[in-house]
């Protein structure tokens, strides 16, 4: 599949960024924790992604005894590689990012984050109130920021919607800018220096509760379909012991004596009912087909205009 080779390749192109070799896998011991590496979603800073799941991880260590180390990889495909390469064991993927990494054989669903019923989440485009957008047709002649090129939600679904609207990114856009993350994508549309942006709901609602962007300056003109949550997966090489004992501590952790509802958090670092650890890849259907249609040969186009 052209899409898969791409991202294959995307990652690949990021290896010496984590390492040359092989790390000996850890074991959960608090000198020797399990290591975790998150997709940058929120810019991928201390106080930003990290910071929205390290509650979640610290309630596991607390009713179970099993320690994390927990980072953020510099872009999404090197958290792919980073699994691919046993320098994790478990990463926090978008559904784009995590399909690569499950066809290659490195990784399987670990668990996903539910609140009020349902693991979905929605992708948007926004733009400033006073640009006269206000329907993704209209973004015809402006530019437009987008996250990272393996993002789910700041990408793949965006691109779909601007698709579906009868326009071609790479010709109908004027300018194209890849930020690398959400929030770089929403601080762009803030400053100016874009018409529009994409990220998912999660990150612009994060984005207004930090006082980045001001709600009142900006307008949805476009919302996509509900996309699967973006999952925690472990690697297939743990043993099955041990996988058995990671899905049974987020399938209940919301339930251990000592633990908060505070603690228990998911995308955007939003309070959530409990984690779902009996997830299966059928879930990430409906992400399959919208990353089918948006080909490698798309893709290519719209990353070679960002970089002229």
């Amino acid at each position: 599949m052209p899409l898969l080779k791409t991202f294959v390749a995307a990652a690949a192109a990021t290896l010496i960024t984590i390492t040359g070799a092989a790390a000996q896998q850890a074991g959960g011991t608090a000198g020797n924790p399990y290591r975790v590496m998150l997709v940058p979603a929120d810019g991928g800073t201390e106080d930003g992604t990290k910071a929205d799941f390290k509650p979640v991880f610290d309630a596991v260590t607390q009713t179970t005894g099993i320690h994390f180390d927990i980072k953020v990889g510099q872009t999404y495909a090197t958290v792919i590689e980073a699994i691919c390469s046993d320098v994790v064991e478990i990463a926090w993927f978008g559904a784009a990012s995590y399909l690569p990494a499950q066809q290659r054989g490195c990784a399987e669903l670990l668990a996903v984050d539910v609140n009020h019923g349902t693991s979905t989440y929605y992708s948007g485009i926004y733009a400033r109130k006073d640009s006269g957008i206000a329907a993704v047709t209209d973004l015809k002649g402006r530019s437009m920021a987008f996250g990272d090129a393996n993002s789910t939600s700041s990408f793949v679904y965006p691109v779909a919607m601007i698709v579906a609207a009868g326009l071609d990114p790479a010709t109908d856009l004027t300018a194209i800018r890849m930020t690398g993350s959400h929030a770089n994508s929403l601080k762009a549309l803030a400053e100016g220096q874009v018409d529009a942006a994409a990220a998912s709901f999660d990150s612009f609602e994060k984005a207004i509760n930090q006082g980045t962007i001001s709600a009142e300056d900006f307008v949805v003109v476009g919302k996509s379909d509900p996309i699967p949550n973006p999952p925690l997966a472990m690697s297939t090489k743990l043993p099955q012991e041990v996988k058995d004992a990671l899905r049974g501590a987020f399938n209940t952790v919301h339930e251990a004596p000592g633990v908060s509802p505070e603690m228990i958090r998911g995308y955007g670092g939003k309070q959530v009912d409990r984690y779902d650890a009996t997830v299966t890849d059928a879930m990430l259907a409906p992400a399959l087909v919208t990353l089918s249609g948006v080909s490698g040969d798309l893709r290519a186009s719209i990353l070679e205009k960002a970089g002229n």
